[in-house]
């Protein structure tokens, strides 16, 4: 049978080892109280300074601008483009006659005429209000071809190979003008372009040209085609689709041929 200790002596044993050895130094870890402050960091003038408070349309947003440019400056001419409220007062006035300054409120009228390219959308652009402003048009450019005078397309005499008379009636005199050629033909996109040229929003819309010295090659007749359509579809969202209709027949179909009769 195995010796068994005295439990008295290894208890006497192990208290004489723990006691021998070295105290352990304890470890202090310091952390930044920076990493982990909930109080707000101090900030430096520039900072808190505000900018001047401008419209949207004359600068671009602070929070939207990168520190520095990335990509480097293109090469040839830089376009210009218009900042003279008065000259868009004048193009507006020109369209939709005298007061038509007043119409669209000051933002309204800078987005309606500001193309997606210009300073990279970041001041708003005119898709939206062109997409309701084109549904506009092409409604009332449907109601004018179906109430056109359209040319007899089958004689009354002419019978076809089996002797059959086509059917005719003057409530089916319009149908021909209800096709997608037809209305393609009225709102070509350089029919619409000329005309805002006459308005002369081709002065005073925003954009940027891939090249400044070829504005043709460049889109310039679907940008002003998009700002016409905006213009109609800004007008039905501040005065209603009343009077967006109005200026789809007087100011958009009526130069173009089209004659209206007063209801």
């Amino acid at each position: 049978m195995a010796s068994q200790r005295p439990l008295r002596s290894l208890l006497a044993t192990a208290s004489s080892a723990l006691g021998s050895a070295a105290p352990t130094q304890r470890v202090v870890v310091r952390t930044s109280a920076c990493a982990f402050s909930t109080t707000r960091p101090s900030r430096t003038p520039e900072l808190d300074a505000e900018p001047a408070h401008r419209p949207r349309w004359q600068q671009t947003p602070p929070r939207m601008m990168a520190p520095y440019r990335v990509r480097p400056k293109p090469s040839g001419p830089e376009f210009k483009v218009n900042d003279d409220p008065r000259r868009l007062d004048e193009a507006y006035s020109r369209m939709l006659g005298p007061g038509g300054d007043k119409v669209l409120s000051e933002d309204v009228k800078w987005l309606a005429v500001t193309h997606k390219s210009f300073d990279h959308g970041r001041r708003g652009f005119n898709d939206k209000l062109a997409y309701l402003g084109r549904r506009i048009v092409s409604l009332q450019t449907s109601q004018a071809l179906l109430n056109a005078p359209q040319a007899d397309t089958w004689s009354k005499n002419v019978t076809d190979a089996h002797g059959r008379i086509p059917f005719t009636h003057p409530a089916l005199a319009g149908l021909s003008g209800l096709t997608g050629e037809a209305q393609d033909q009225v709102l070509d996109k350089s029919r619409l372009a000329g005309l805002a040229e006459r308005y002369g929003f081709d002065k005073v819309t925003l954009w940027k040209p891939k090249r400044a010295d070829n504005l043709q090659g460049s889109g310039l007749e679907s940008v002003l085609t998009t700002s016409l359509y905006a213009i109609v579809g800004a007008i039905a969202l501040e005065r209603g689709g009343e009077i967006a209709n109005k200026v789809a027949q007087d100011k958009i179909l009526a130069p173009l041929g089209f004659t209206f009769t007063v209801d």
